[in-house]
């Protein structure tokens, strides 16, 4: 039986971002259950360089490694890369096929996982793995190797981009996925909803493989043990009210202005404030301005994890009413922490949180008066509202990262045997 020696391929690692996040903790989880693991990265840090691009380029490996990452703490080769102009938001590796290489002859790495859409990495993957094959289809290699590729997938929606990105991302979905799906052995969909659009692209049924996410065990394990206490202080919140708490990036695609509207709606009631907490993006300023006045409104900004653990305990119910969701990560460490969710039930959200029972569904993320309605009735039975919390939380300690990797690793195994 073939052991996993596992590269995790994610463009850039985060302290907040979703898709950076899974990528790192698929990492520390195998390291924890006792593989050998490495994530493979570029120079920058949310969006920052933690690594001279010079020190990189001048490397004749191209790339530099790391045993404790300065910024994750975790084994890390950081590659030679740039920032993208198009497509937006994304970082490009350079000469990555070669790079790969490299990195195989010195670490040895027969397990490849990509991470998200519309950058080079997935592909130059893919041409890489079907390299290794035909040399070891020749005898010029050894053993095995295993590919899995995690897009994150949403849908290309005209409500979120504009036509030209849009038309890209059909482009890059087009051309990229079928590549892609020739040589992975394994397609990682976060539900069963992305599960179907993959196989509507081309994936072989059998390549399907539900991952979803998951969160830290190490950031949930000790909610229950958490002092809140001061939190309500911290944030100038009375102590005789429910908290209706939103935790995210404050950007336009996960929608807070919304929440902002169902709290001007529910301001004659004194029994409930909201909370709206997370790092400044594309929606903040407007968030702002809609809230001022709003007796029953706090920004917070970005929570440091202690503070989000306080929130999260002192939450009553959990909002989202996002454009767009591939899972929701925060929704499941509320749930885990007991807490229903009210959500927008677009995409993955309608997967994770099951309406009447983990929380419940509005008509989309412009149902404001439905949000509104939602938080009234579990204000007006408590009862409900516990009950949904209980379901909540059995349901997220399926979701745990412990888990899903473990599993993971014996798909792996067998795959290399």
């Amino acid at each position: 039986m073939g052991k996993p020696i596992v590269g995790v391929i994610m463009y850039q690692t985060s302290e907040s971002k979703g898709q950076e996040l899974v990528a790192q903790r698929m990492v520390k989880w195998f390291l924890r259950l006792g593989y050998e693991a490495y994530l493979i990265t570029s120079i920058y840090h949310d969006g920052n360089e933690v690594v001279r691009r010079r020190t990189v380029e001048t490397s004749l490996e191209g790339y530099v490694f790391q045993e404790k990452d300065q910024a994750i703490g975790l084994p890390t080769i950081r590659v030679d890369s740039y920032m993208a102009k198009w497509p937006p938001r994304r970082i490009m590796f350079k000469n990555f096929v070669d790079v790969l290489r490299r990195i195989n002859e010195n670490f040895g790495i027969n397990s490849l996982i990509t991470h998200s859409t519309l950058w080079n990495g997935p592909e130059d993957t893919a041409k890489y793995v079907m390299w290794r094959r035909m040399l070891i289809t020749f005898g010029l290699e050894g053993g095995d190797v295993f590919f899995a590729h995690m897009s994150h997938y949403q849908p290309p929606d005209p409500t979120r981009y504009d036509v030209v990105e849009r038309t890209y991302r059909l482009t890059w979905n087009h051309m990229a996925f079928p590549e892609i799906f020739k040589a992975a052995n394994l397609i990682l969909c976060v539900t069963p909803i992305e599960g179907e659009e993959m196989v509507r692209m081309g994936a072989r049924p059998e390549q399907v493989y539900i991952f979803p996410g998951g969160i830290d065990d190490d950031e949930v394990s000790d909610l229950g043990l958490v002092d809140s206490s001061d939190f309500r202080v911290k944030y100038r919140i009375p102590d005789n009210v429910k908290i209706v708490a939103y935790l995210g990036t404050v950007e336009e695609r996960k929608n807070p202005l919304a929440v902002v509207h169902a709290a001007k709606l529910l301001r004659h009631r004194r029994d409930v404030h909201f909370v709206i907490a997370g790092k400044p993006g594309d929606q903040w300023d407007e968030v702002v301005r809609e809230s001022k006045g709003l007796s029953n409104v706090t920004l917070t900004g970005e929570l440091s994890i202690e503070d989000k653990k306080k929130l999260i305990k002192e939450a009553y119910v959990n909002i989202i009413m996002s454009k767009m969701e591939a899972l929701g990560l925060t929704q499941l460490e509320f749930m885990y922490g007991g807490v229903p969710v009210i959500t927008s039930a677009i995409y993955g959200q309608k997967w994770v949180v099951r309406d009447g029972v983990d929380g419940i569904h509005v008509n989309g993320p412009d149902d404001i008066e439905g949000a509104a309605k939602a938080v009234e009735r579990l204000l007006d039975h408590p009862d409900e509202r516990d009950r949904m919390g209980n379901n909540a939380r059995e349901r997220a300690t399926q979701f745990l990262m412990s888990k899903l990797v473990k599993d993971l690793a014996v798909k792996i195994e067998s795959s290399l045997q």
